[in-house]
């Protein structure tokens, strides 16, 4: 039987930090802060989302409170945060998230549905944003993307996610004007596309490697180069509907060039169901190769198995939010300074010094 990645993750609450793979590897969103807790589901104001990612500090947030956020304007979400969805089922629907000029930040089992307005994405990252993992979300129904990754936006990792319900899925570099998007590389694994019209993604100038996701049924084509990227697709299960085109290639021209190009695919290992043609170009030696730039990812050969696991197992779970074992180590040990939190993980803990507190107390005892 087939199995995803990360399956230690869950362990304790700050296991995923620094735990991605690929390029959005490093991100280790609210690692050095203190636990926030969301507890309304009110836009704005005390307790709220909007509130936490706000802040300069870094926070791991998490949510006492399952339900729907609705967004009358884009959340912006500052440096070094984590927004943990595990242990409750949260929704967002109007609007979405901003991530602008920040870096390590975490977004996980989080649900995205019915964005509305001009230029709304469900996650939007632009501009100079890196370090970025996006895990387990299901997204779907945004009037502009739903997930946009543009502008000198890099080292980013999108896991374990659905998408759904959408036309203009994934874009990754904004336009041809925009020639520091050659900056951009992007890691796209272990995620189901599930009848999503285009862009899954599609790519201009950077770098984007694909493994062991599952594309099905899309209405104008898979995965598109435009000018001058670079897509790696490796291990992936592409299975047409009506539309057999699974690579696309746009030719565009850039702002600082004089001739215009397309972007480059290399296939390995890919499965192509239903008649899926992969209508590849020529000139594929010229495409980066992961290892380059990360040693090692988790991956397996394309199976039945594969594309079973791959439809139950991604998007928002019903997963418990992990105890937080720093708290607890600072507690056991009685440190009075948040500087140990980054340093000492090591060691059994003590059940009996945790008896009857709950972890919010905890928190709110080390803060007070």
């Amino acid at each position: 039987m087939a199995s995803l990645p990360y399956a230690d993750v869950d362990h304790s609450l700050r296991a995923l930090a620094g735990r991605a793979e690929g390029f959005g590897r490093f991100a280790v969103g609210g690692l050095h802060g203190p636990v926030y807790f969301v507890t309304n589901l009110s836009d704005n104001g005390p307790g709220s989302l909007r509130e936490g990612c706000r802040r300069k500090e870094p926070l791991w947030i998490v949510f006492e409170v399952s339900g729907t956020i609705h967004l009358s304007s884009y959340l912006s979400v500052s440096s070094y945060k984590t927004i943990d969805g595990r242990g409750q089922r949260i929704k967002f629907t109007g609007k979405g998230l901003r991530l602008k000029e920040c870096e390590h930040i975490i977004i996980c089992n989080l649900e995205f549905e019915g964005g509305r307005g001009h230029d709304v994405d469900g996650i939007q990252i632009k501009p100079n944003s890196r370090h970025i993992w996006i895990d387990r979300c299901s997204l779907r129904d945004y009037d502009d993307g739903l997930i946009d990754i543009t502008r000198q936006s890099t080292d980013i990792t999108v896991s374990r996610c659905y998408f759904a319900q959408h036309d203009k899925t994934m874009l990754i570099g904004a336009d041809p004007s925009h020639v520091g998007d050659r900056c951009i590389r992007v890691t796209i694994h272990h995620c189901f596309f599930d009848g999503t019209r285009q862009r899954q993604p599609r790519l201009r100038f950077g770098k984007v490697h694909l493994y062991n996701n599952y594309t099905r049924n899309w209405g104008i084509y898979a995965v598109c180069a435009s000018v001058e990227s670079q897509i790696y697709s490796q291990c992936n299960i592409y299975e047409a509907g009506p539309k057999k085109k699974t690579f696309e290639y746009y030719t565009e021209k850039p702002a600082d060039k004089l001739e215009a190009k397309s972007g480059l695919i290399r296939s390995e290992g890919d499965l192509f169901l239903n008649g899926a043609r992969s209508y590849l170009m020529t000139g594929v030696e010229c495409v980066f190769h992961p290892s380059e730039h990360y040693p090692t990812w988790t991956m397996e050969a394309t199976s039945d198995s594969l594309k079973a696991v791959l439809q139950i197992c991604t998007g928002w779970q019903s997963v418990p939010r992990p105890a937080d074992l720093m708290i607890m180590k600072m507690m056991k040990k009685s440190y009075s300074t948040w500087e140990y939190w980054e340093t000492d993980l090591t060691g059994d803990i003590s059940e009996e010094v945790f008896s009857g507190k709950d972890e919010k107390t905890l928190v709110q005892a080390m803060v007070s």
